[in-house]
């Protein structure tokens, strides 16, 4: 397993992103996108309530106190409205991947905000990690997730069936991966 270089690894800036620590006062923020039916009708969790998203920012800023950790959380934040208007997560599996996740309010869709952050910290998994692979899942009916995904460069390797129970039934879920040298022969 490749040990993080220390010190830790982000936060990451993009063109018009910064992908960094969690902040107590990001609390609003998160909540706005986090109680969204519409920003989380694909996730496995929510539309949260103002005591879960309390329960999740202090578990998050808790988690943030230890260094190294397998899994980093971390807001993304919209760096000329000067506001978090999402959140990505990479979490190391311990063989030489990881696996990545995100999650922005519906009002910030379609702006490439999702595919730059995810661009940033797949490049960051790859080039400063050296990670060999990074995989992500999302729900079959994601057609925004599905496309930052496959922008990537991302392959699909699979379906899960009815692999989880989610508030409208049994969702479908598609797994994507992408290698270390396939990122590097783009």
């Amino acid at each position: 397993m490749t040990t993080p270089p220390e010190p830790p690894w982000f936060p990451i800036r993009t063109e018009r992103l910064l992908l960094r620590k969690l902040r107590a006062d990001d609390h609003d923020d998160m909540h706005a996108y986090a109680s969204d039916p519409d920003t989380v009708r694909f996730m496995e969790w929510g539309p949260n309530t103002p005591e879960v998203t309390r329960e999740r920012m202090a578990f998050v800023l808790d988690q943030q106190t230890r260094w190294p950790r397998d899994t980093v959380d971390l807001a993304v934040e919209l760096v000329a409205a000067r506001r978090m208007i999402g959140s990505i997560s990479l979490r190391r599996d311990g063989q030489g991947g990881a696996d990545f996740g995100y999650c922005f309010g519906s009002q910030w869709w379609r702006h490439g905000y999702g595919f730059e952050a995810a661009r940033a910290l797949v490049a960051t998994a790859f080039e400063t990690l050296l990670l060999h692979r990074v995989w992500a899942t999302c729900d079959v009916r994601n057609a925004g997730s599905i496309a930052v995904l496959e922008k990537l460069g991302m392959q699909r390797e699979g379906t899960l069936r009815k692999n989880l129970l989610v508030r409208d039934g049994w969702r479908d879920t598609h797994v994507y991966g992408l290698l270390a040298e396939e990122w590097s022969a783009r």
